[in-house]
């Protein structure tokens, strides 16, 4: 028999208003109405479908203060982390959010009315003191980030009616609601099961790990691996759905069942491994697997954990009666290749030969082709994995050039382009600063708005286009520092990113324009022009300098494809 839910009841809205379904869909067409983020998407689908009971709404002023300060709703079931409707003050007035107001929630992918929100109140929550209590306060940690960055100064919290479930294009067959997965239980005849969270695939050690906690409980295993936002820099969930695929043939049969998770992670670490714990919980699973440092976002820029290695561990075993599920620890698992084995850390004798291969050097071997042996991952696996992370040299990459107008960039862009060209391997794009100005932001000027939002915009293209395994060549003027910051930002979410300072002195620059536009500019024909009237921002951590007052066009491009090749990008080219 199945876990019984948290708070003893399971909170499935979408059965629960089904009845009135017809009725709700006719009213949210005349309501205002709120369309949600993908964060907000998430959170909002394991609320309707009872993943998050007992929660049937996003929280109120009460039971936000109770969970931050006391890890307890209002009405005293433990729950950890707030589930809060964040919207700025813009919408907040637009809406009229108070309390008794009823307003629509929308999916922004399609416009479709999801559910229907009850106004109970409008606050504004202590963000200060939700990033200290909730998630230890450092700045640099992703939730705390998205708290002061992304999320709307206030919170609106209410009772929901649901009118339908979130369409999902992908993995359809995957995505068992709670009231689902218990059913396919029943239907297996599980009464014990053990469920891993994962945002990472998984390779032999985890196998391992699965299979040494069922027969240690007589249980069988629950994947349960997260689909909805996890960490930045983390293998795209397609990827890990595929090798979670290609895994499950390897447990004894019929001991394994993979389901996927929307959850909107938020790497909190002790309240995070609590907060997972009831949501397995609500999906039916009697046991549930914390490891170490269990949904920690790692180190800090000073090299710091944001959490200690077991803090998880002891916040669910703190909470284990109220919990309602047994959690499994466990330690990190080690191979012995004298015996083709693995056993747990704590488990392996002093003096024993061990191997190991660490994310790094992973992603090191997955990035340049080499060798990743079987006592590590099983082939098939592999196979998966270098599908989707190619080696270096069929990877894309940016080069972004920078430097006042004249200074040579656009010469240097238009010769390496050539130089890539002639090579082969590759696409090739090039992005001249005037090209994008007069094709893609014609609209914009040269305020500093303009400026930042034209590099955006090249930033955007040369993202996908690096994503798609093409060489992008851009060359805008690029003067301020923080818009070529939030373009790497962007562009090596998808792969690698060269700064080039075409650092050209701005006299030689202007002694040496042909086309008069400096001239122009001193005698007021051209406002907002770099260097004359609008100041240019030296790149204080570019990958190469070149000077074309000192060097030519043909050693400057020498020296970008030496670069190149040392990153191991042109290797065959």
């Amino acid at each position: 028999m199945a876990n019984n839910p948290h708070g003893g009841v399971l909170k499935d809205l979408v059965a629960r208003d089904a009845p009135i379904h017809d009725k709700l869909v006719a009213e949210a067409e005349q309501l205002p109405a709120i369309i949600l983020t993908e964060r907000q998407l998430c959170d909002l689908e394991l609320i309707l479908n009872g993943g998050f009971s007992p929660l049937e709404g996003f929280m109120n002023e009460k039971d936000y203060n109770e969970v931050v300060e006391n890890l307890r709703l209002a009405d005293g079931n433990l729950f950890s982390m707030p589930i809060c409707l964040d919207v700025t003050k813009d919408v907040a007035d637009k809406m009229g959010l108070k309390p008794g107001a009823r307003v629509a929630l929308r999916d922004f992918r399609d416009e479709r009315s999801l559910a229907i929100l009850t106004v109970e109140d409008l606050y504004m929550p202590d963000k200060q003191k939700e990033a200290r209590e909730v998630f230890g306060g450092d700045e640099e940690h992703p939730a705390v980030k998205y708290l002061y960055d992304t999320a709307g100064e206030y919170y609106v919290g209410g009772k929901l009616d649901a009118i339908s479930r979130l369409e999902h294009y992908d993995y359809v067959a995957l995505r068992y609601t709670p009231a689902e997965l218990r059913m396919h239980f029943q239907k297996l005849g599980w009464s014990r099961v053990v469920a891993f969270q994962t945002r990472n695939p998984m390779h032999r050690a985890h196998r391992e790990l699965t299979v040494r906690a069922a027969r240690a409980r007589h249980a069988n295993v629950l994947i349960h691996p997260v689909v909805g936002l996890t960490k930045p820099g983390d293998i795209d969930h397609f990827t890990r759905v595929r090798v979670y695929q290609a895994l499950l043939p390897r447990y004894p049969n019929g001991m394994a069942v993979l389901g996927l998770l929307p959850l909107a992670m938020r790497m909190g670490g002790p309240r995070e491994a609590i907060w997972h714990a009831i949501i397995r919980k609500n999906h039916g699973a009697t046991h549930f697997i914390v490891g170490r440092d269990h949904a920690g976002p790692g180190k800090n820029s000073a090299g710091k954990d944001f959490y200690g290695p077991y803090d998880a561990q002891y916040a669910v075993e703190k909470y284990r009666e109220e919990l309602g599920i047994e959690v499994v620890p466990f330690q990190q698992m080690i191979y012995l290749p004298d015996s083709d084995e693995y056993k747990p850390h704590d488990e392996v004798p002093a003096g024993v030969r061990t191997l190991n291969i660490s994310g790094t050097e992973l992603r090191s071997r997955l990035r340049s082709g080499r060798d990743i042996p079987e006592w590590f991952s099983y082939p098939e696996v592999v196979r998966v994995l270098r599908e989707s992370h190619p080696p270096r040299f069929k990877q894309g990459f940016t080069v972004f050039l920078t430097g006042y107008t004249n200074s040579g960039k656009d010469a240097v862009a238009r010769a390496l382009n050539v130089t890539l060209n002639q090579q082969g391997g590759r696409s090739v794009s090039l992005l001249l600063g005037d090209t994008v100005r007069s094709g893609l932001s014609s609209e914009l000027g040269f305020s500093r708005s303009d400026r930042h939002r034209n590099i955006q915009r090249i930033a955007f293209v040369a993202a996908e286009l690096t994503k798609a395994g093409a060489a992008v060549i851009a060359a805008p003027i690029a003067p301020f520092e923080a818009s070529r910051e939030q373009a790497c930002e962007t562009i090596t979410q998808y792969g690698n990113f060269y700064l080039v300072h075409v650092a050209t002195s701005l006299e030689y620059s202007e002694r040496t324009d042909k086309r008069g536009v400096y001239a122009r500019a001193r005698n007021g024909e051209i406002k907002g022009f770099t260097g004359v009237d609008d100041p240019y921002e030296v790149p204080q951590r570019a990958n190469l300098t070149v000077d074309l007052e000192k060097t030519n066009v043909r050693s400057a491009v020498h020296m970008i494809v030496l670069m190149l090749e040392s990153e191991g990008l042109l290797d065959r080219l």
